[in-house]
Protein backbone atom coordinates (compact mmCIF):
# COMPACT_ATOMS: atom_id res chain seq x y z
CA UNK A 1 0.00 0.00 0.00
CA UNK A 2 1.25 2.99 -0.96
CA UNK A 3 1.71 5.33 1.99
CA UNK A 4 0.01 8.79 1.85
CA UNK A 5 3.41 11.06 2.96
CA UNK A 6 1.40 14.29 1.89
CA UNK A 7 -1.71 13.78 3.64
CA UNK A 8 -0.06 12.72 6.79
CA UNK A 9 1.90 15.80 6.67
CA UNK A 10 -1.25 18.32 5.89
CA UNK A 11 -2.66 16.11 9.15
CA UNK A 12 0.29 16.50 11.61
CA UNK A 13 0.30 19.95 10.86
CA UNK A 14 -3.41 20.58 11.45
CA UNK A 15 -3.04 18.75 14.46
CA UNK A 16 -0.41 20.70 16.01
CA UNK A 17 -1.94 23.90 15.06
CA UNK A 18 -5.25 23.05 16.27
CA UNK A 19 -7.14 25.17 13.20
CA UNK A 20 -7.87 24.19 9.66
CA UNK A 21 -7.25 27.66 8.34
CA UNK A 22 -3.60 27.64 10.72
CA UNK A 23 -2.70 24.86 9.08
CA UNK A 24 -3.37 26.01 5.26
CA UNK A 25 -1.98 29.31 6.04
CA UNK A 26 1.11 27.33 7.10
CA UNK A 27 0.96 24.91 3.90
CA UNK A 28 -0.12 28.00 1.76
CA UNK A 29 -2.92 26.08 0.32
CA UNK A 30 -6.65 26.79 0.87
CA UNK A 31 -8.58 25.08 4.30
CA UNK A 32 -10.30 23.16 1.34
CA UNK A 33 -7.37 21.77 0.16
CA UNK A 34 -6.44 20.74 4.06
CA UNK A 35 -9.63 19.40 4.70
CA UNK A 36 -9.55 17.18 1.03
CA UNK A 37 -6.72 15.86 2.45
CA UNK A 38 -7.66 15.24 5.98
CA UNK A 39 -10.39 12.97 4.83
CA UNK A 40 -8.53 11.22 2.25
CA UNK A 41 -6.41 9.96 4.74
CA UNK A 42 -9.20 9.41 7.22
CA UNK A 43 -10.60 7.28 4.56
CA UNK A 44 -7.40 4.92 3.86
CA UNK A 45 -6.89 4.26 8.00
CA UNK A 46 -10.85 4.08 8.52
CA UNK A 47 -10.75 6.02 11.49
CA UNK A 48 -12.09 9.59 12.32
CA UNK A 49 -8.91 11.36 13.35
CA UNK A 50 -10.21 14.91 14.36
CA UNK A 51 -13.68 16.53 14.27
CA UNK A 52 -14.41 20.46 13.78
CA UNK A 53 -15.10 22.62 17.09
CA UNK A 54 -16.07 26.00 16.49
CA UNK A 55 -12.71 27.26 14.69
CA UNK A 56 -11.09 24.93 15.69
CA UNK A 57 -10.56 21.15 15.83
CA UNK A 58 -10.41 18.47 18.20
CA UNK A 59 -8.53 15.34 17.71
CA UNK A 60 -10.44 11.56 18.09
CA UNK A 61 -8.91 9.35 20.29
CA UNK A 62 -7.89 8.11 17.02
CA UNK A 63 -6.15 11.29 16.08
CA UNK A 64 -4.50 11.66 19.15
CA UNK A 65 -2.83 8.40 19.36
CA UNK A 66 -1.91 8.43 15.52
CA UNK A 67 -0.59 11.80 15.75
CA UNK A 68 1.77 10.84 19.23
CA UNK A 69 3.17 8.22 16.88
CA UNK A 70 3.98 9.91 14.15
CA UNK A 71 5.44 13.48 15.29
CA UNK A 72 9.07 12.51 16.37
CA UNK A 73 8.98 11.10 12.44
CA UNK A 74 7.63 13.74 11.07
CA UNK A 75 9.56 16.09 13.02
CA UNK A 76 12.69 14.16 12.36
CA UNK A 77 12.04 14.12 8.31
CA UNK A 78 12.10 17.93 8.56
CA UNK A 79 15.19 18.31 10.26
CA UNK A 80 16.75 15.47 7.73
CA UNK A 81 15.56 17.05 4.76
CA UNK A 82 16.75 20.64 6.16
CA UNK A 83 20.23 19.05 6.69
CA UNK A 84 20.54 17.17 3.24
CA UNK A 85 19.76 21.00 2.06
CA UNK A 86 22.88 22.20 3.56
CA UNK A 87 20.71 24.28 6.10
CA UNK A 88 21.12 24.19 10.04
CA UNK A 89 17.65 23.18 10.79
CA UNK A 90 16.30 26.17 13.46
CA UNK A 91 12.97 25.54 15.67
CA UNK A 92 11.24 28.80 16.94
CA UNK A 93 10.27 28.60 20.46
CA UNK A 94 8.40 31.19 22.15
CA UNK A 95 8.68 32.15 25.57
CA UNK A 96 6.45 34.46 28.07
CA UNK A 97 7.21 35.28 31.82
CA UNK A 98 6.73 37.80 33.92
CA UNK A 99 9.90 40.26 34.21
CA UNK A 100 11.08 39.50 37.48
CA UNK A 101 11.07 35.61 37.06
CA UNK A 102 12.75 36.06 33.36
CA UNK A 103 15.60 38.36 34.95
CA UNK A 104 16.28 37.02 38.22
CA UNK A 105 15.53 33.27 38.11
CA UNK A 106 15.36 31.95 34.45
CA UNK A 107 18.28 33.93 32.15
CA UNK A 108 20.90 32.39 34.66
CA UNK A 109 20.22 29.33 33.54
CA UNK A 110 18.67 29.85 30.49
CA UNK A 111 22.45 28.92 28.39
CA UNK A 112 22.10 25.43 29.87
CA UNK A 113 18.73 24.37 27.87
CA UNK A 114 20.14 26.51 24.49
CA UNK A 115 23.80 24.90 25.15
CA UNK A 116 21.90 21.40 24.87
CA UNK A 117 19.32 22.22 22.52
CA UNK A 118 21.78 24.18 19.66
CA UNK A 119 18.47 23.75 16.80
CA UNK A 120 16.57 25.88 18.70
CA UNK A 121 16.10 29.72 18.51
CA UNK A 122 14.34 31.23 21.52
CA UNK A 123 12.41 34.57 22.26
CA UNK A 124 11.99 35.66 25.26
CA UNK A 125 9.49 38.27 26.48
CA UNK A 126 9.11 39.17 29.45
CA UNK A 127 5.75 40.89 30.73
CA UNK A 128 3.20 40.70 33.21
CA UNK A 129 0.30 40.63 30.46
CA UNK A 130 -1.59 37.52 30.11
CA UNK A 131 -1.05 35.52 26.85
CA UNK A 132 -4.17 35.33 24.80
CA UNK A 133 -3.17 32.15 23.07
CA UNK A 134 -5.76 32.28 20.71
CA UNK A 135 -4.27 35.00 19.24
CA UNK A 136 -0.70 35.36 20.17
CA UNK A 137 1.83 33.31 18.65
CA UNK A 138 3.21 32.12 22.23
CA UNK A 139 4.71 28.45 22.82
CA UNK A 140 4.55 28.58 27.16
CA UNK A 141 4.04 31.48 29.52
CA UNK A 142 5.27 31.08 33.17
CA UNK A 143 2.82 33.19 34.59
CA UNK A 144 2.69 34.81 38.31
CA UNK A 145 -0.80 33.77 40.15
CA UNK A 146 -2.84 31.33 41.69
CA UNK A 147 -2.72 28.59 39.52
CA UNK A 148 -6.35 29.04 38.38
CA UNK A 149 -6.97 29.13 34.90
CA UNK A 150 -9.43 26.77 33.41
CA UNK A 151 -9.25 25.77 30.37
CA UNK A 152 -4.89 25.63 30.33
CA UNK A 153 -2.61 23.22 31.40
CA UNK A 154 -1.08 24.71 34.71
CA UNK A 155 1.86 23.10 36.61
CA UNK A 156 3.97 24.90 39.28
CA UNK A 157 7.75 26.08 39.12
CA UNK A 158 8.45 25.73 42.26
CA UNK A 159 7.28 26.13 46.21
CA UNK A 160 8.82 29.48 47.12
CA UNK A 161 9.57 30.45 50.69
CA UNK A 162 8.88 34.27 51.47
CA UNK A 163 11.23 36.11 53.91
CA UNK A 164 11.76 39.28 54.89
CA UNK A 165 15.13 40.64 53.58
CA UNK A 166 17.36 43.77 53.39
CA UNK A 167 21.14 45.09 52.67
CA UNK A 168 23.73 43.62 55.84
CA UNK A 169 24.32 47.00 56.46
CA UNK A 170 21.08 48.21 57.12
CA UNK A 171 20.61 45.32 59.43
CA UNK A 172 22.44 42.26 60.18
CA UNK A 173 21.52 38.85 59.75
CA UNK A 174 18.97 37.68 62.83
CA UNK A 175 19.29 41.16 64.77
CA UNK A 176 15.78 41.82 65.04
CA UNK A 177 12.53 40.71 66.43
CA UNK A 178 9.60 40.45 63.97
CA UNK A 179 7.97 43.45 66.27
CA UNK A 180 10.56 45.84 65.48
CA UNK A 181 9.90 45.78 61.80
CA UNK A 182 7.03 48.43 61.73
CA UNK A 183 9.59 50.50 63.22
CA UNK A 184 11.53 49.93 59.86
CA UNK A 185 10.87 51.22 56.24
CA UNK A 186 8.99 48.76 55.03
CA UNK A 187 9.51 47.80 51.08
CA UNK A 188 6.19 46.23 49.63
CA UNK A 189 5.90 44.46 46.44
CA UNK A 190 2.03 45.73 45.57
CA UNK A 191 1.30 42.54 43.18
CA UNK A 192 3.03 39.61 45.14
CA UNK A 193 0.98 37.48 47.23
CA UNK A 194 2.42 37.66 50.10
CA UNK A 195 2.06 40.92 52.07
CA UNK A 196 3.24 42.59 54.97
CA UNK A 197 -0.39 42.37 56.82
CA UNK A 198 -0.33 38.29 56.59
CA UNK A 199 3.28 38.14 57.39
CA UNK A 200 2.66 40.41 60.84
CA UNK A 201 -0.49 38.21 61.81
CA UNK A 202 1.31 35.09 60.89
CA UNK A 203 4.30 36.57 63.25
CA UNK A 204 1.77 37.72 65.84
CA UNK A 205 2.63 41.18 65.50
CA UNK A 206 -0.31 44.09 65.86
CA UNK A 207 1.70 47.05 64.26
CA UNK A 208 0.34 50.11 66.76
CA UNK A 209 2.41 52.64 64.50
CA UNK A 210 1.82 53.41 61.04
CA UNK A 211 4.42 51.56 58.62
CA UNK A 212 6.51 54.02 56.30
CA UNK A 213 6.08 52.42 52.76
CA UNK A 214 7.93 52.71 50.02
CA UNK A 215 5.33 50.63 47.31
CA UNK A 216 6.83 49.37 44.20
CA UNK A 217 4.99 47.10 40.59
CA UNK A 218 7.68 44.89 40.36
CA UNK A 219 9.43 42.68 42.44
CA UNK A 220 12.90 43.41 41.19
CA UNK A 221 12.28 46.86 41.99
CA UNK A 222 11.95 46.02 45.52
CA UNK A 223 14.80 43.65 45.61
CA UNK A 224 17.26 46.05 44.07
CA UNK A 225 15.20 48.70 46.62
CA UNK A 226 16.39 46.03 49.44
CA UNK A 227 20.21 45.74 48.28
CA UNK A 228 20.69 49.57 48.13
CA UNK A 229 19.45 49.67 52.03
CA UNK A 230 16.13 51.45 51.27
CA UNK A 231 14.73 49.35 53.98
CA UNK A 232 13.56 45.60 54.06
CA UNK A 233 11.37 44.11 51.69
CA UNK A 234 9.27 40.43 51.91
CA UNK A 235 10.00 38.52 49.23
CA UNK A 236 10.61 35.12 47.33
CA UNK A 237 13.85 33.35 47.89
CA UNK A 238 13.58 32.23 44.52
CA UNK A 239 13.84 35.69 43.23
CA UNK A 240 15.70 36.57 45.37
CA UNK A 241 17.85 33.58 45.18
CA UNK A 242 21.27 35.60 43.56
CA UNK A 243 21.54 37.88 46.05
CA UNK A 244 20.63 35.96 49.49
CA UNK A 245 23.67 33.49 47.94
CA UNK A 246 26.28 36.69 47.10
CA UNK A 247 25.53 38.29 50.72
CA UNK A 248 23.74 41.08 49.08
CA UNK A 249 20.56 40.74 51.20
CA UNK A 250 20.41 38.73 54.54
CA UNK A 251 16.99 37.83 56.55
CA UNK A 252 17.54 40.50 59.48
CA UNK A 253 14.97 38.63 61.59
CA UNK A 254 15.50 35.59 63.84
CA UNK A 255 12.63 33.87 63.76
CA UNK A 256 10.19 34.69 60.75
CA UNK A 257 7.39 32.74 60.23
CA UNK A 258 6.88 30.51 57.68
CA UNK A 259 5.56 31.32 54.30
CA UNK A 260 5.50 29.00 51.50
CA UNK A 261 3.86 29.71 48.06
CA UNK A 262 3.79 28.81 44.42
CA UNK A 263 3.21 32.11 42.49
CA UNK A 264 5.02 30.76 39.23
CA UNK A 265 3.17 29.01 36.81
CA UNK A 266 3.92 26.72 33.52
CA UNK A 267 1.23 27.01 31.45
CA UNK A 268 0.01 26.78 27.93
CA UNK A 269 -2.49 25.15 25.72
CA UNK A 270 -2.64 21.00 26.07
CA UNK A 271 -2.10 20.57 22.48
CA UNK A 272 0.97 22.86 22.95
CA UNK A 273 2.13 19.89 24.43
CA UNK A 274 1.97 17.73 21.68
CA UNK A 275 5.39 19.92 19.93
CA UNK A 276 8.91 18.46 21.38
CA UNK A 277 10.23 21.71 21.63
CA UNK A 278 7.55 22.80 24.54
CA UNK A 279 8.21 19.16 26.35
CA UNK A 280 11.85 20.05 26.06
CA UNK A 281 11.96 23.08 27.58
CA UNK A 282 8.94 21.95 30.30
CA UNK A 283 11.12 18.82 31.02
CA UNK A 284 14.71 21.29 31.77
CA UNK A 285 12.16 23.65 33.27
CA UNK A 286 10.71 21.29 35.86
CA UNK A 287 14.38 19.51 36.21
CA UNK A 288 15.54 23.20 37.08
CA UNK A 289 12.72 23.95 39.80
CA UNK A 290 13.37 20.58 41.26
CA UNK A 291 17.03 21.13 41.76
CA UNK A 292 16.32 24.69 42.94
CA UNK A 293 14.13 23.68 45.62
CA UNK A 294 16.11 20.83 46.85
CA UNK A 295 19.01 23.32 47.53
CA UNK A 296 17.02 25.74 48.79
CA UNK A 297 14.19 24.71 50.34
CA UNK A 298 14.42 22.91 53.81
CA UNK A 299 11.95 20.25 54.79
CA UNK A 300 8.82 21.64 56.13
Amino acid sequence: MQIPIRAIWVFHTAARAGSISKAAEELSVTPSAVSQQIQALEVQLGVTLMTRMGRGIVLTEAGERYFATITDEIEGIAEATNTIRGYRSITALTVRATPTFSAKWLLPRLGSFLDNHPDLEMRLDGTNEPTDFNRELVDVEIRHGDGRWPGLFVEGVAEEEFLPACAPHYAAAGSLDAAALPGHRLIHSVKSQAQWGRWFSLAGVDPKERWRRVLFDRSHMAIDAAVDGMGIALESTLMMESELASGRLVCPVRTPPQVRLITQWIVCPRDHLRQKKVRLFLDWLRSEGSAWQARNLPAA
